[in-house]
């Protein structure tokens, strides 16, 4: 009686699932260690999402390379590179990695994350598609089928987005997370050892023939999985410009893109992909016809419409995918050239777009060819019968045109009837083609420059907006309300009055009622005609006009172009403090190289957009702040912000230091003077000497208030900081 060997199955889908756990929980834990050393940028974020893919990408190519070798062989090989990877471990920063100089941040990052992770990471990233392909070589009864790999590579995946900013992230500090993280490395080492003597053990399955694929057919799969890759980084980029650079945000579209690849290579994919390819152009046009619309106010609301929307193209395209996979014997080159689609969409958007546009012009110009590629399913295929006469397409593609052009902006005199009435035809027809992409795409393209896409043009076209790796900064000119502005991102930052009288008249958070202003106009009376002043983010350079003969003024900015248009576009500093000395680089790097007891006051506001800069909110950083202050200096924080309260964080983390605190609340009058724009601030002033907080109180005039103290809230540290009990509850 012959006894069959024991069923390999469990043992590879417990080492695929690991490996893509340890994969995907790495990411945002070595983010969350990289903010400290570049700001708190957004960029961070997706240029190490570029770096993710890339490795992976070359982690795909290693598997794909070595097929041809002997089992035996490519255990080998594949246990020496994780023995390899282990010298590196635990994961950090690399401590031998320059700092960050006249490199661009995005170039400099790159080269950081493959000094400190690129080894493990490209070892685990080759693990799931090396399982695969020895899995199908085997004589398992499943070995005709190992897709259901790939799915446990998925749900490995998804888990451990999941588990780090619930589980992993607040109750772990990072340096408890890293020594996990190694024994897990070391742990699917083992297994992966395991794996391969269990399959070079068994007798040689016959030779799986090799399935013939086409460049066009790789050309395809590639478009396939950029288009979605990209949307993924367009969409993180609003999540965590307008609300904050940190992993429980990172992960919420990276979490619904891989949702999308499970759903789409489950078992019910077929019936879930016909779902979203019908669905989709509807939601195309409902979800994203607002692409270029400034969203204001309404962040949450369209962060949450462009997550749906990303996972309903996501799961149009990846289900796509899953339909058109070639058997086993293409398998790895299947893998890898989904990958490659990864990490091209990952480069536009990371790389290329901030490069060659002023503007997020990335996104919309992903969603049409989203819209372009998508296949026609269902109702609308029914739909292309209607179309298929080419003279009328041309003509319909031909006439809407100019109707988005009436509609949109280019017209003198519009009204907003007549761009309610042009989108409203261009949705409609455009609905009617859906069972034509290319037709489809072209329409759904004059529906977003109809709604904000020409307007948005033109503001770049008159030279008023600029990008960085930190951000979109745009300059707009309010003629009726005789003042000009600047936004960073969604978010106002900074505003000074048209008007030559008061040109040099503090306004928005830095009005003279703030907290700030009422420290800065404190200033001689406390510390003296010299006191030496520190500002940490420039912004329009509001705060240089509470500057005194004699005061002696230093001003720190990470982004060189802020400085640009601080000058270019803005007087306040011309006006008040030509001679201020501007330090470009991170407040905690350049803070920490002046030398101690430098300042008197020093006033901390550098948001980008509402995201916080998390690295200047801790106890270390605090220790930065308090050796370049004066023993009895005073710190002022900026703590405004629309979704997270921060006072209970700078309370606890004062609490922590040995610091005293108190924090002045400004609200605007209702009826400001034409040409005035104050706004609703909240400023914490700070000090180890409780004493110079009250000679502050007695000179303002005006009350300052206790903090807000909860017990549940943590002091936030470099090795550990959660934002889950701050969050504000919406409305």
């Amino acid at each position: 009686m012959t006894v069959s060997p024991p069923s390999l199955r469990p043992l590879f889908t417990v080492t695929v699932l690991l490996g893509s756990f340890l994969l995907f929980l790495i990411q945002p834990m070595f983010g969350r260690q990289v903010l400290p050393v570049l700001g708190g940028s957004p960029s961070v974020w997706n240029t190490a999402m570029l770096f993710y893919q890339a490795a992976l990408l070359l982690g795909y190519l290693y598997a794909h390379a070595i097929r041809g070798l002997r089992l035996n062989q490519q255990l080998a090989l594949h246990l020496l590179l994780f023995a390899a990877a282990m010298l590196t471990l635990p994961i950090g920063l690399a401590a031998w990695v320059p700092a960050q100089g006249t490199t661009p941040p995005a170039l400099w990052l790159l080269g950081l994350l493959a000094a400190s992770i690129g080894p493990v990471f490209f070892v685990v990233s080759a693990q799931a598609p090396l399982m695969q392909a020895w899995f199908a070589r085997s004589d398992d009864a499943s070995a005709a089928n190992p897709f259901f790999l790939y799915a446990a590579s998925n749900a490995g995946s998804f888990a451990a987005l999941i588990a780090y900013p619930l589980l992993v992230e607040p109750n772990l500090r990072l340096g408890a997370q890293a020594w996990a993280w190694s024994g897990g490395f070391v742990v699917l080492a083992l297994l992966v050892a395991a794996c391969g003597r269990a399959v070079r053990g068994r007798p040689a399955p016959p030779a799986v023939p090799r399935d013939a694929v086409t460049w066009r057919q790789r050309g395809r799969w590639t478009l396939l999985a950029a288009i979605p890759s990209g949307l993924l980084l367009s969409t993180t980029t609003h999540l965590t410009t307008d609300i904050m650079a940190m992993p429980l945000l990172w992960v919420v579209p990276l979490g619904v893109y891989l949702l999308s690849f499970i759903v789409a290579f489950g078992t019910h994919g077929p019936a879930a992909t016909r779902a979203a390819l019908a669905v989709a152009p509807l939601a195309l046009l409902l979800l994203g016809g607002g692409a270029f619309l400034s969203i204001g106010s309404a962040a949450t609301l369209f962060a949450i419409a462009g997550v749906l929307l990303l996972f309903i193209i996501a799961l149009a395209l990846h289900g796509t995918l899953a339909v058109e996979k070639p058997g086993a014997g293409a398998l790895t080159d299947f893998y890898l050239w989904i990958s490659v689609g990864g990490a091209v969409g990952g480069a536009f958007a990371a790389l290329v777009a901030p490069l060659i546009f002023d503007w997020s012009y990335e996104h919309p110009l992903l969603l049409v060819a989203a819209a372009m590629l998508i296949p026609a399913a269902g109702w609308s295929q029914r739909l292309a019968p209607l179309w298929e006469r080419t003279g009328i397409r041309i003509a319909v593609a031909a006439l809407a045109l100019p109707l988005s052009w009436f509609g949109g902006a280019a017209v003198a005199g519009r009204t907003g009837g007549a761009t309610l009435a042009a989108a409203v035809v261009l949705a409609g027809v455009a609905l009617l083609t859906a069972g034509r992409p290319r037709l489809f795409g072209w329409l759904f393209a004059m529906l977003i420059l109809t709604l904000g896409g020409w307007a948005q043009i033109g503001t770049s076209r008159s030279g008023a907006r600029d990008r960085s790796f930190f951000g979109v900064y745009t300059v707009q000119d309010s003629p009726t309300q005789n003042y000009r502005r600047l936004l960073h991102g969604t978010t106002l930052h900074g505003v000074q009055s048209l008007d030559p009288a008061k040109a040099t008249v503090p306004m928005t958070y830095y009005a003279p009622s703030s907290g700030v202003g009422l420290a800065f106009v404190a200033a001689p009376r406390l510390y003296g005609p010299a006191a030496r002043l520190g500002v940490v983010g420039l912004g329009t350079g509001t705060l240089a006009c509470y500057a005194k003969p004699g005061q002696a003024w230093t001003i720190f900015e990470i982004d060189p172009v802020m400085v640009e248009i601080a000058r270019r576009d803005f007087s306040y500093l011309a006006r008040c403090k030509p001679d201020a000395r501007i330090v470009i680089g991170d407040a905690r790097l350049t803070l920490a190289a002046e030398r101690p007891a430098s300042f008197d006051l020093l006033a901390v506001d550098a948001f980008s957009s509402d995201a916080i800069p998390l690295h200047l909110v801790t106890r270390e950083a605090l220790r930065v702040y308090g050796r370049a202050l004066a023993q009895d200096g005073i710190l002022l924080m900026h703590v405004s912000n629309r979704f997270l309260r921060l006072q209970p964080v700078v309370a606890a983390i004062a609490r922590a230091e040995g610091w005293t605190a108190m924090v002045r609340e400004d609200s605007p009058a209702d009826d400001q003077p034409r040409g005035e724009y104050t706004t609703r601030s909240s400023w914490i002033a700070l000090a180890r000497n409780p004493a110079r907080l009250a000679a502050l109180r007695a000179t303002s005039g005006v009350e300052w208030e206790a903090l807000d103290t909860d017990p549940g809230v943590t002091a936030w540290s470099d090795d550990f900081a959660s934002v889950l009990p701050v969050l504000k509850r919406p409305g």
